[in-house]
């Protein structure tokens, strides 16, 4: 992951957190938790002169990279413990 990317998802998880703090994600729609994530996408987008869906599926593409390499660290760590 470059050091934009980084950046780039360090800003809209911590935009995320402020403005999704009180929420269940579980019985909140998507379609709401996207809407509530719309302005911070909206601003990269005019910053890098993209527009807010190709920055919502880097976002999802970079988002995904951390979750596939959180859960190999994971099973690295299981399989120390389980060896």
């Amino acid at each position: 992951m470059t050091p934009e990317n980084a950046e780039l998802l360090h800003r809209i998880n911590t935009y995320s957190e402020k403005v999704l703090a009180d929420i269940d994600p579980q019985k909140t729609p998507i379609s709401s938790q996207l809407e509530a994530l719309k302005p911070i996408m909206e601003e990269i987008a005019n910053e890098k002169g993209m527009s807010v869906e190709d920055v919502f599926i880097l976002y999802m593409d970079l988002a995904s990279e951390v979750a596939v390499k959180a859960e190999t660290q994971f099973q690295e760590e299981f399989k120390d413990v389980m060896g």
